[in-house]
């Protein structure tokens, strides 16, 4: 299935990771503890800037900041779109 959003200028769409629902020792988190997902899948990039090439791709693996992007849901799917600066680096 195509995704039919494509992001406009220095923007991506980041498809997040699901957050852990369990620690190292094997407790369960609760849905109210549970921290947001810093990592996440790049599902589609604009074009860029005159002056600015994009330099993630499709199907990289990013860390960005904890608050940034926007959220989106599109088909049942959460998403974030993000300018490309918000991603602090490739996996």
């Amino acid at each position: 299935m195509a995704l039919k959003i494509q992001p406009l200028s220095d923007r991506v769409l980041v498809e997040p990771q699901e957050a852990e629902t369990k620690t190292a020792s094997g407790i369960y988190i609760p849905d109210s503890a549970k921290e947001k997902p810093q990592q996440g899948k790049v599902v589609a990039v604009g074009k860029g800037k005159k002056d600015h090439e994009m330099t993630v791709k499709v199907g990289d693996v990013v860390l960005y900041g904890k608050y940034s992007g926007s959220e989106l849901k599109y088909d049942g799917k959460d998403y974030l779109i993000m300018r490309e600066d918000d991603i602090l680096a490739i996996i």
